[in-house]
């Protein structure tokens, strides 16, 4: 063993505890588990700025005491594949670790040292991990974490879309593709039209910052590239796929799109039903007639999945269109956090997925200037009194973008777009409130001191004072709640008067009554609450459990009958 890893060994026992980026083990030869750790080192290695992390067996990890291990890593075997090659074919994106197996003290000791992640969280059989203190968790449970590391990762200068592709001539670019880009660019910068006229193919490439000195970057193949010429951004998949199904979610069609990706978007939109619909305004009896969704927010939206696709990740572009949404997909995170963080802020975000990529999208008009075109979308879906886009980021490596081509409650949108006093954050969140969706705290306190909304979370509705203005009374005063003491009275009245009531006696007397906005589930659920809040309090006492307890007063009122006889 070389004595340089010796000292490795010495260094890293010298530890006064495991770091994220280094793990003892004695005898654990689980391939799943030691995939996993891999994972984990080598993401927390780039989270604290080292180059390599290491995995190191036959060390306690708590004393740190030598004490050899069976575990011989160049002999095991994943079914009939070396571990080695089988751990390489799990983890995504592939990165480099050596074995190195060798003595100390006369004890047998193995040492992995694990590349850090140098662009992408690295996962393991399609998850990425994580050390937290001495335990390994799944990172997308940790999202500060993940978050941190895709800063570290996307600041770093190994952008993916940057690298020039080896092998790779104009002669993969398309034709058509770069007749395209000539008139965008002209476009974009008309103040330089007559001196583009004047260039060859080259120094358009090199002016619009999609080559690099001539040479074809993986962004110049992404965007102009010849779709036989694909090949060479394996393992990438530069597609995008528009899939139609119905009111039933059952798939009606679909077709894929192949490079190059500046004429694919266009080919995308022009499949999307974009209905028309009327809409009669407020005040008069005139109809006026617009398409289900802008045509300039769908164009940057699926540009936008472009721009900050993780083309590591493999997978496709996705638009998906039903009769009244839009829902556009692409893999990678969302790094500035939240939508609101992003508008709050009204400036561009520090780091970027595809920072090359970006710019050139931008300088070929393709999508706004960085940092506004989403402040940009709910400006105009504000301005067409439609629902604002939805950000669906539960899934830490998938971006949703739903756009929604119809209006939810033509009056209260129409009031709420018109109150030239509310911001867009307010607007963000009433638009919220109307999709039945929860809000955060501040915008809760500010739309609730204002009278703007009413009822208690979750089950917020529009309040009285925009009812009324709308003329929507009706509506309002069918989803409003009563107070939760005038159900606790009807339970009350009920138990005074017959004794006791089973689950389903209480459901007949309530469900009919609560409001129409809370689904079958919602509804159910908000009795259970109440009966358990009441039995709390000491008001009630159930006699068995679940649904088949039969629930009376703690103190029953005189004369109370006996409800077995009705």
């Amino acid at each position: 063993m070389p004595a340089d890893f010796q000292a490795k060994l010495d260094e890293l026992l010298r530890l006064p505890a495991e770091t994220e980026w280094v793990e003892f083990k004695h005898n654990n030869e689980n391939p799943q588990e030691i995939g996993e750790y891999i994972s984990a080192i080598s993401n927390g290695a780039a989270l604290h700025g080292k180059r390599t992390g290491y995995l190191v067996w036959g060390i306690d990890d708590g004393t740190h005491a030598v004490l050899g291990t069976k575990f011989r890593p160049k002999l095991a075997k994943k079914g009939n594949e070396h571990l080695e090659s089988w751990l390489l074919h799990q983890l995504n994106p592939r990165i480099d670790f050596t074995i190195h197996e060798f003595e100390r003290n006369g004890a047998p000791v193995v040492l992995f040292a694990v590349q850090a992640a140098n662009s992408t969280p690295v996962r393991f059989s399609g998850e990425a991990y994580i050390r937290v203190g001495s335990y390994k968790k799944k990172l997308k449970d940790f999202p500060e974490k993940e978050r941190r590391l895709w800063q570290i990762l996307s600041a770093s200068p190994e952008d993916w879309s940057a690298q020039v592709i080896e092998g790779a001539t104009l002669a993969d670019l398309d034709p058509d593709a770069l007749a395209f880009a000539r008139v965008q660019y002209r476009q974009k910068h008309p103040q330089q039209a007559a001196e583009i006229d004047g260039w060859d193919d080259a120094t358009l490439l090199n002016k619009t910052k999609v080559c690099v000195g001539g040479r074809v970057t993986r962004t110049a193949l992404l965007l102009l590239g010849k779709p036989e010429s694909s090949h060479l951004l394996s393992p990438a998949q530069a597609q995008i796929t528009w899939v139609l199904r119905d009111e039933k979610k059952q798939e009606k069609d679909y077709q894929h799109f192949e490079l190059p990706l500046i004429l694919a978007g266009d080919k995308v939109l022009q499949k999307i039903r974009n209905l028309t619909i009327r809409q009669l305004p407020s005040g008069t009896l005139f109809p006026h007639e617009v398409t289900q969704y802008d045509p300039w927010v769908m164009r940057e939206t699926l540009h936008n999945c472009v721009a900050h696709q993780d083309y590591t990740m493999g997978g496709r572009i996705n638009a998906v269109e039903t009769p009244d949404t839009l829902l556009f997909t692409n893999l990678g995170s969302f790094i500035p956090g939240t939508v609101e963080e992003m508008i709050r802020s009204d400036a561009p975000p520090e780091i970027y997925r595809n920072p090359f990529l970006a710019h050139a999208m931008v300088n070929l008009n393709m999508i706004d200037t960085i940092g506004s075109g989403i402040k940009r979308m709910f400006t105009r879906q504000r301005e067409r009194s439609f629902p604002m886009p939805d950000y669906e980021l539960d899934d830490p490596i998938k971006v949703a973008v739903r756009l929604t081509g119809q209006v939810l409650d033509e009056n209260y949108t129409q009031l709420l777009l018109s109150q030239t006093e509310l911001d867009l954050m307010d607007v963000m969140a009433l638009d919220k409130v109307q999709k039945n969706r929860p809000i955060d705290e501040g915008s809760f306190k500010r739309l609730k001191a204002r009278k703007l909304i009413s009822g208690r979370r979750p089950n917020l509705f529009v309040s009285a004072k925009i009812a009324a203005a709308t003329g929507d009374k009706a509506a309002y005063i069918k989803n409003r709640a009563f107070d939760k003491q005038h159900y606790e009275d009807m339970v009350v009245a009920y138990l005074e008067k017959f004794g006791e009531a089973t689950r389903a006696d209480l459901d007949e007397l309530l469900l009919e009554k609560l409001s129409d906005a809370l689904d079958g589930k919602q509804k159910r659920r908000f009795i259970s609450n109440l009966l358990q809040e009441m039995k709390k309090d000491g008001r009630l006492v159930p006699d068995g459990v679940s649904r088949w307890a039969r629930w009376r007063l703690t103190k029953p009122a005189s004369g109370a009958k006996d409800s077995r006889r009705f």
